[in-house]
């Protein structure tokens, strides 16, 4: 006897800590997926109810009365239907568990607890739940799905508990943040998973940003001949049906939606338009101002802004000095004409003289540091009186490379809510500007070859005090996502003391991340919560 089963991959982008707002998504998901897609299952992300990841959250006691009282509206809307939904539970003895529901028919009929809790990188798992160590199978018209979380599925042990409990299908719910190289990952890890299990696995992911975190999605469903038979898009909330067909003890997933996934560059480009997006969305900002300088740096910036948020929530702030260039002023205002944003010029040279006058018993006519930190800090102060007027959150503009030797000012260039490129190395700044310019030329392209400079001083250029960026990446990479050595590193074919170098700066700048804005994670060793080094500390390395 043949049964077909239509399940709809429910990839969305709930709001951590908004229980009634995901419910009401959830709730509107079921309904369009019966009704538009026939859905008989829906399968959600991990922690549906409560967006992931909750963090702290998770230690209020009232957030669990609301989770339940969420559950039982869930149930009381799935008639004629089932679906898997995430979330969290404290039992009476006060311990939590990061849990899987199955619902149908009206009623909660049946729960799976992760058994694996990531413990690295971003994740906490660990500091809130405890694990579980058992299988949850449940049958649906005729076909018996095992239930996964996350993590599970990349060791092998809870894949086979479900199988040797009877499943023939895993369905296996998800909040994978995202990075470069994650989706190919996943991929590989659910290979290596159907050839060990021989069991289709359907793959649902979440979507979205939460603070420096971005989820792009990328739902699929894979055969157990490791096939992808059904892939949701990435970056953007998705309902994707995945058609099983079973016969006998043969399963089947019909071939279905195959959406295109990104090459690198626009993989990249809507991961960091997505995390301003919903960094702005969630937290109420009425927009975003930004100081557009005439540089590469700003001119990315901006371009995402208004991508993300359209150009009537974007306003750009040129801030010129007596060592601006005259082709500074002029791109910055033609990329912002291109652009349609509102744009104003105000020249710092009076603020920075009035500075200079209450400071004549500190300062001298030599520009120094001192005064090069100055004029960063007087612009960081016109964008911050700027946001309080409007509402409009400010956006920094600092890459990676800068952030990692420190190569920008504390309460100057550093203000800002959120800072789209935090995790953007110089190189592929310039890769996602030339991408830009592919889909509409915004970004003049003098800004784009001519040499990088803060222009804070006469004829000043990036490399007066860095490397080449192509080598400063590279060294960057080795010693922050690689964790090797100088000596190692050296070996790569770099200069020893030039590693050196761009080290002491890496290690003494960590003071200045610690007090630096948000920024979207690209890479898989992001500063923040990647990469967690103390300030106060006296190691080195020979």
């Amino acid at each position: 006897m043949s049964q077909t089963v239509r399940i709809v991959m429910a990839q969305i982008d709930p709001k951590v800590g908004d229980i009634a707002g995901n419910v009401k998504l959830i709730l509107q998901t079921l309904q369009t997926a019966k009704s538009e897609h026939k859905a008989d299952i829906v399968v959600f992300p991990e922690m549906t109810i409560t967006g992931y990841p909750p963090e702290d959250l998770l230690l209020r006691d009232e957030l669990y009365l609301q989770v339940n009282s969420a559950l039982e509206e869930i149930s009381n809307a799935c008639e004629n239907i089932a679906c898997v939904v995430g979330y969290p539970m404290m039992d009476e003895l006060g311990e939590r568990f990061n849990m899987a529901a199955w619902i149908a028919d009206g009623a909660y009929q049946a729960s799976y607890i992760k058994q694996n809790l990531p413990n690295y990188s971003v994740f906490d798992e660990q500091r809130y739940f405890n694990a579980g160590n058992q299988p949850c199978v449940v049958e649906y018209k005729g076909v018996k799905f095992g239930l996964l979380i996350c993590e599970d599925i990349w060791k092998v042990t809870p894949a086979i508990q479900s199988v040797e409990a009877g499943a023939d299908v895993i369905l296996n719910l998800n909040a994978s943040p995202f990075s470069a190289e994650k989706h190919q990952d996943r991929l590989q890890t659910l290979q290596r998973r159907v050839d060990e299990i021989n069991k289709p696995i359907i793959y649902v992911n979440q979507v979205g940003g939460q603070d420096e975190l971005v989820f792009d999605g990328g739902s699929f469903a894979m055969s157990a001949d490791g096939e992808v038979c059904a892939q949701s898009p990435e970056f953007v909330p998705a309902l994707t049906p995945v058609e099983i067909f079973k016969q006998a003890d043969s399963i089947v997933l019909m071939p279905s939606l195959l959406a295109p996934l990104h090459d690198d560059e626009p993989r990249v480009y809507e991961a960091l338009k997505l995390g301003l997006r919903d960094y702005v969305r969630k937290n109420g900002f009425q927009g975003v101002v930004l100081g557009l300088s005439g540089g590469i740096d700003s001119a990315l910036t901006l371009a995402i802004a208004v991508d993300a948020l359209g150009a009537d929530k974007v306003k750009a702030v040129m801030m010129p000095f007596e060592y601006t260039a005259e082709i500074s002023k002029e791109d910055a205002q033609a990329q912002a004409q291109a652009l349609g944003v509102e744009f104003e010029s105000i020249p710092i040279a009076p603020m920075y003289q009035a500075f200079e006058n209450a400071l004549s018993q500190t300062l001298d006519d030599e520009v120094g540091i001192t005064e090069e930190n100055l004029q960063a800090r007087i612009r960081g102060t016109l964008l911050m009186a700027i946001s309080n007027k409007t509402g409009y959150m400010v956006v920094a503009t600092s890459n990676k490379s800068e952030v990692a030797v420190g190569y920008s000012t504390l309460y100057g260039d550093m203000v800002g809510g959120f800072s789209p490129l935090k995790d953007v190395p110089k190189t592929w700044v310039y890769r996602l500007a030339i991408y830009r310019n592919t889909l509409s030329e915004v970004i003049p392209e003098r800004v784009i070859t001519r040499a990088p400079s803060a222009e804070l001083r006469p004829d000043q250029t990036d490399q007066d005090s860095l490397p080449d960026y192509d080598q400063l990446d590279a060294i960057i990479n080795a010693y922050v996502n690689e964790d090797l050595s100088p000596s190692q590193i050296a070996q790569l074919g770099y200069e020893i003391d030039e590693v050196k170098r761009v080290i002491r700066l890496i290690d003494r700048s960590e003071y200045k991340r610690r007090q630096a804005a948000l920024g979207v994670k690209i890479s898989h060793r992001a500063f923040g919560r990647d990469r967690r080094y103390p300030v106060t500390n006296g190691y080195s390395e020979s």
